[in-house]
């Protein structure tokens, strides 16, 4: 199950990105997980919301450039090795971590990790066959 992701590329001034999260804001897109990396000349925000097709229309039509791209959401034991045991199981794979990001689950003991892999799909197979919980957008969505 992959999940799909929306990157937003942003000038790096002040106020862009307020710029994004009021457009989202009054569009009514709930954004469930984010990532922010910049440059000297630009950023990249990197976005799961539960209405990609809406946030891609209301951005578009502000003037954003956007991509989007699928992620793996895996559920990791919120203890020391947690995020290990998943490292190491794709590696031995092969597989490549290109960027992660994550948060904590409010109601659970454990942490919902965002991973672009460079083989998603094989990614996928290994951490189901591994016993890993893949998390769909709409769950993250409800969480």
């Amino acid at each position: 199950m992959k999940t799909e992701q929306l990157s937003v590329f942003l000038e790096n001034r002040a106020g862009r990105l307020a710029e994004v999260t009021h457009t989202l804001a009054e569009a009514g897109v709930n954004i469930c997980a984010l990532s922010l990396a910049d440059t000297s000349d630009f950023g990249i925000l990197r976005m799961i919301v539960c209405d990609h097709v809406k946030t891609q229309t209301v951005l578009k039509e502000k003037g954003f450039t956007l991509g989007r791209t699928s992620v793996v959401a895996v559920e990791v034991a919120d203890r020391p090795r947690g995020l290990d045991d998943v490292l190491q199981l794709v590696s031995r794979h092969g597989i490549n971590v290109e960027y992660m990001y994550g948060f904590i689950q409010r109601d659970r003991e454990s942490a919902v990790m965002i991973f672009r892999f460079d083989k998603v799909d094989q990614a996928v197979d290994v951490l189901k066959d591994n016993n890993f919980t893949i998390i769909p957008a709409d769950v993250l969505c409800s969480s």
